[in-house]
């Protein structure tokens, strides 16, 4: 029987908040096969990022299961690696020190370290960067080190929550042809969180549309569109404005929800 990559079952999430509980998942159910890029698309306040923290294993659900390969998720571990919007480097360390770091620690020969940290160093063109510290980079180069630090790790599941979200429209398309350059030459399994419609279609096999809270399934659609992907495309366009109606619909559930909060208090 082919196993899921990632398997989510009837998972539920719930927060205390201010004495009342909000439910911030209802119900998800999702199977993601090996060397799949999804993304999960939707408005603030849907529990994108909480979903994805609970296959990174950093807040389990409240209900339910999720698995890798069969076995289930209880903590974060080596399977899976995880790409903030915010870099999360360490400032104190060079370019070639951050993405070698994972390794070092993981007690690995120095020279392997260093042969890794090499070949990723050329893989995401930061050759020229490597003994520069994170203060010194621009932000797109940040996340390039980001990705190089989990890339290291070798995790054939990449989590990603939107990493390209505070960057310039031009930086972050760099970025995100980088990204399916990587993706189609290592074959990993990608889950994306993003706020932009244009940016799922360019890059996701699978778009996730998630509802605003409790954040749930509202659609789930394979793009079909082939690589590489023209934004100004008839079809591209076509599959934007049907996303665009979604997502614009659980906006105003939004937008209507904190109008009759705010009534209340």
């Amino acid at each position: 029987m082919n196993v899921p990559h990632i398997r989510i079952d009837a998972v539920n999430k719930v927060f205390a908040s201010d004495g009342r509980e909000i439910n911030a998942l209802k119900d998800i159910h999702l199977e993601i096969p090996r060397g799949q890029f999804t993304c999960l698309l939707g408005p603030s306040g849907c529990g994108k990022s909480t979903l994805l923290n609970a296959v990174a294993g950093f807040a389990p659900p409240s209900s339910g299961a999720i698995t890798v390969d069969g076995a289930p998720v209880a903590a974060p571990g080596p399977q899976r690696g995880m790409v903030f919007q915010e870099y999360a480097l360490f400032p104190w360390m060079t370019v070639a020190q951050n993405i070698g770091f994972g390794l070092e620690i993981r007690g690995m020969p120095k020279a392997q370290v260093a042969e890794a940290v090499e070949r990723l160093l050329t893989m995401l063109s930061l050759l020229d960067f490597r003994q520069r510290y994170p203060k010194d980079l621009s932000g797109g180069m940040r996340q390039r080190v980001a990705i190089a630090r989990v890339l290291a790790l070798d995790s054939p599941i990449m989590l990603m929550d939107e990493p390209f979200g505070a960057l310039d429209a031009l930086t972050r398309r760099n970025l995100q042809d980088e990204l399916l350059r990587i993706w189609a030459e290592l074959g990993k399994t990608i889950l994306f969180v993003t706020h932009s419609i244009e940016e799922a279609i360019y890059l996701a096999d699978r778009i996730v549309v998630m509802t605003y809270r409790p954040g749930t399934v509202k659609r789930d659609l394979l793009v079909g569109l082939p690589r590489m992907r023209d934004p100004a495309a008839p079809e591209f366009n076509a599959l934007k404005r049907e996303l665009g109606m979604l997502v614009m619909e659980e906006q105003q559930r939004h937008h209507t929800d904190e109008l009759k909060m705010a009534a209340v208090d």
